[in-house]
């Protein structure tokens, strides 16, 4: 018997940020499931030893892991392939992997780049997810120095530019990549136009979101993005 499908997701992972994206597009019934943050593996082991979200399962019960492998499933599910054969599949597997090498990355130093914004990150990510009472509060107090001085901190320095600097050369390139074009993938959206909106829609629940405002190209094509999902 066929069962409303599902996805186990964290709301500030921006992997899953991805994926939710192309659901909203296609406008596909699918039940969002929130996990415990503390307790990803554990609420996840349904689906085998991956460990992490985002976690589909389909309407027949079969599970589903990999944001973009998520992304090519979905597609070829549920709209006959039909943004994976948008333009050249050599064009866009270059730039999905860009998207996947570059902005995934970029996510950490802006979220958490100054002990300030790793403060600010964790509090409101307490908020956002699925925590217990008392998880919450560590997570929130004692999550921000761990992500600032053992991650984000290290990721600034290997790249040598501020978070802000990062992602404003980060939109440059990827927009300038579209050729005029109002979306990567021409008139319309493409699979790698999905996966750069989720890395950058996941910065949106924070404060920071504003470093990104100001490059006029960039939220240009983001909001034309928020447009495809009605």
């Amino acid at each position: 018997m066929a069962q409303t499908p599902r996805l186990h997701l964290l709301y500030s992972c921006p992997f899953c940020w991805k994926v939710r994206g192309l659901i909203e597009h296609l406008d596909l019934d699918v039940e969002m499931v929130g996990v415990n943050g503390m307790k990803i593996r554990k609420e996840v082991a349904f689906a085998g030893d991956w460990g992490k979200v985002p976690v589909f399962t389909d309407e027949h019960g079969g599970h589903h892991v990999d944001s973009t492998p998520l992304l090519r499933h979905l597609d070829a599910t549920y709209n006959e392939g039909r943004l994976a054969n948008t333009g050249d599949p050599a064009r866009q597997n270059t730039w999905m992997d860009w998207v996947d090498s570059h902005m995934s990355k970029a996510t950490v130093p802006i979220l958490y780049g100054s002990l300030g914004s790793a403060l600010k990150t964790t509090t409101r990510i307490s908020k956002l997810e699925k925590f217990g009472f008392l998880s919450k509060r560590l997570y929130a107090w004692a999550g921000f120095p761990v992500m600032w001085g053992f991650i984000a901190r290290k990721r600034v320095k290997k790249d040598g530019r501020k978070p802000k600097q990062l992602w404003h050369d980060l939109l440059t390139e990827f927009t300038d990549a579209h050729d005029g074009q109002p979306f990567f993938g021409g008139e319309g959206p493409d699979l790698v136009d999905f996966a750069a909106f989720g890395y950058m829609r996941s910065v949106s629940p924070f404060p920071q979101f504003s470093q990104l405002e100001d490059h006029a190209a960039g939220m240009a094509w983001y909001r034309r993005m928020e447009a495809s999902l009605a």
